[in-house]
């Protein structure tokens, strides 16, 4: 289990905490199956035989968390659109950059594509959306746009579902081209890369750094505030703070919740 857990920080920064290490082998048990092995313990005997990376990439890939589901805290994310319209009126001529990092399957940079079409004339031109995860699988399934009867149900208003997914006949749904063409996707490691180039006028990255230590936390707080202009804003999960962890980001006094990146060369004064 150690080397299993050791394997899983190594690659993504992410630590399974004692009360939960039960997990490490339920998310492991498809694997087993798959591979023929009987136990954790072969599966770790496996892992240090093999001389590729294929297995480890596959055991990391079960362990992250990819819990997501469309229009998950649906208010954040229309507070998160508002957000945008305020920033568009500041600078009626340029186009906004999103960042949604830690995207899993896609469905929440989907969610909030949806959005910024239905709002398409507060726009000079749609924002563009880059959104990323660490997990291969999960980002070519952002890129397909396919979701079971089951994902789609969660949080998927009917109507939306019929403007913006096809359904394939076998119990699946497939997002528009057009929906899809919105997002530029791309694997990311947000503990080990360096952030998509260009500056954002806003990162979302919720629930992600839960699963950090404290010191990590910091170092990927730095990387976000270097990749997002000033002014901008960084949207967090519910259960997630920038207190105490870093002074590149204060609350938002206009956007309750979220946080505004400051100029580290600017007075805080200036700012306020």
């Amino acid at each position: 289990m150690q080397l299993i857990g050791s394997l899983l920080e190594q690659r993504t920064g992410q630590q399974i905490a004692a009360n939960r290490a039960w997990r490490i082998e339920t998310a492991l048990k498809p694997l087993l199956r798959e591979h023929g092995l009987a136990s954790v313990d072969a599966l770790v005997g496996r892992l240090i035989a093999s001389r590729t990376g294929e297995l480890a990439d596959k055991v990391v890939d079960v362990l992250l968390n990819q819990e997501t589901s469309f229009f998950r805290d649906g208010a954040v994310l229309e507070h998160l659109v508002q957000a945008a319209q305020a920033m568009q009126e500041e600078g009626p001529g340029r186009r906004l950059r999103i960042w949604s990092a830690g995207c899993s399957t896609g469905q929440e940079p989907l969610s909030l594509a949806m959005l910024l079409a239905e709002r398409a004339d507060a726009f000079a031109m749609p924002p563009e959306i880059v959104a990323s995860d660490v997990s291969p699988a999960a980002i070519a399934r952002a890129r397909a746009g396919r979701y079971s009867q089951f994902e789609i149900q969660r949080g998927l208003p009917v109507r939306r579902m019929v403007q913006w997914f096809d359904a394939t006949g076998a119990g699946e749904w497939v997002a528009k081209p057009d929906l899809v063409r919105r997002i530029q996707f791309r694997r990311h490691n947000l503990t080990a890369d360096a952030p998509p180039p260009g500056r954002f006028d806003i990162i979302l990255c919720r629930n992600v750094m839960l699963y950090f230590s404290p010191a990590l936390r910091r170092q990927v707080f730095d990387e976000l505030a270097g990749a997002i202009r000033p002014g901008g804003l960084l949207v967090l999960g519910a259960g997630e703070t920038v207190i105490g962890l870093t002074e590149r980001f204060i609350p938002s006094q206009a956007f309750r919740g979220m946080y505004v990146a400051i100029d580290a060369a600017a007075p805080l004064a200036a700012i306020a």
